[in-house]
């Protein structure tokens, strides 16, 4: 029961992760295309809702992952991608029934030959299986939708974004290895514009990132990541693994921005920087008045 209790919420986080990536990708699409939610919505026949649910990775919005798995079929078709390939993308959820009464089945009545013949095939079945249990926990989904890797210091350009449309999307494996062999870049000091954000890594997260309107990072960070972005007005950060990444704003203490494996998002803006620096004025005024005295 603990076995399955634990495959079943690992199967739940991959389902979150993957459905974030899926619609991160499905949305710059959408947006690259000139199409609103409620066009998509009309070609479609999904409800406008549920787009946006798949756009933001709202897993707990959505029916069954059955259903989940045919609105990404029919979504990437609109948009002249392969509907098939994303919808192979996204894992949905599956039972093992086992034949429960051996004793009852005919081969119970068989001759002692057969019956040897039946319990070496019945071995061999049973490795069979325990094998592809244990690599399909090990290995996540070899097709996954994975949108190109960003730096923090690039912008995306529709070249580097919608080129790979007639190929697998890149596994979530190989670009979290390919990371962590990466050097993580040390904390930047202080930046001169009015908003911005340290983001450390205690653990594997995927992360979209959004600096003044424009999506910056969306990808798996792995373990030890450091990275720093600033913005004139507004930064949006997002995590699949909210209690693996810690975050700091304008130069602030890092903390952690939720829960481990909650998705969690969070905004930064220019007018929550001013806030701050206009309610700490009276109090140094306050505190300036006993001492004049």
């Amino acid at each position: 029961m603990k076995t399955m209790a634990r495959e079943t919420s690992l199967l739940q986080q991959e389902q979150v992760e993957r459905l974030m990536q899926i619609g991160a990708y499905l949305r710059h699409m959408r947006e690259e295309q000139g199409f609103s939610q409620e066009e998509v919505a009309a070609r479609t026949l999904i409800q406008a809702r549920l787009l946006k649910a798949i756009e933001e990775g709202k897993l707990h919005q959505l029916p069954e992952p059955v259903y989940v798995q045919g609105f990404i079929r029919r979504y990437a078709d609109a948009l002249g991608l392969d509907g098939s390939e994303f919808a192979e993308a996204f894992p949905a959820e599956k039972s093992l029934h086992l034949e429960s009464s051996w004793k009852d089945s005919p081969a119970a009545q068989l001759r002692p030959l057969h019956l040897y013949i039946a319990y070496i095939a019945l071995i061999v079945a049973s490795v069979s299986l325990l094998s592809y249990i244990v690599g399909r926990s090990a290995t996540p989904n070899a097709t996954s939708v994975q949108p190109s890797p960003v730096s923090p210091t690039s912008t995306v350009t529709p070249q580097t974004a919608t080129k790979p449309t007639n190929r697998s999307p890149v596994p979530a494996s190989a670009t979290a290895q390919s990371l962590a062999t990466r050097p993580s870049p040390t904390r930047s000091p202080r930046s001169d514009k009015p908003v911005q954000v340290d983001v450390q890594l205690t653990a594997q997260s995927w992360m979209e990132v959004e600096v003044d309107g424009e999506v910056k990072l969306a990808e798996v960070l792995a373990e030890g990541t450091e990275r720093t972005w600033t913005a004139d007005r507004q930064i949006r950060v997002r995590s699949g693994n909210a209690g693996g990444v810690k975050i700091a704003h304008n130069g602030g203490k890092l903390e952690p921005m939720g829960a481990p494996g909650a998705v969690e998002e969070k905004t930064y803006s220019a007018s929550d920087s001013a806030n701050a620096s206009d309610s700490a004025s009276p109090s140094d005024s306050q505190t300036a008045t006993p001492a004049a005295e």
